[in-house]
């Protein structure tokens, strides 16, 4: 992976824990249950891609 590759997979990172980070308050603000059900199923897809993102770093890293 070349180093330009690599800075976009860091600015993903980055992107994916502000995302995580606005559903969390957005979950706090909301009082519907079911917005609040989504939101968090959101919120755990974006955790996960973040997780995913992280894991490609750790292969090229080891690799």
């Amino acid at each position: 992976m070349t180093q330009k590759e690599l800075l976009y997979v860091e600015d993903a990172i980055c992107h994916e824990q502000i995302i995580v980070k606005v559903l969390e308050d957005t979950i706090n603000q909301l009082e519907d249950e079911d917005l609040v059900a989504y939101i968090v199923k959101e919120k755990k897809t974006h955790e996960n891609m973040g997780k995913k993102l992280k894991k490609l770093l750790e292969e090229v890293k080891n690799g």
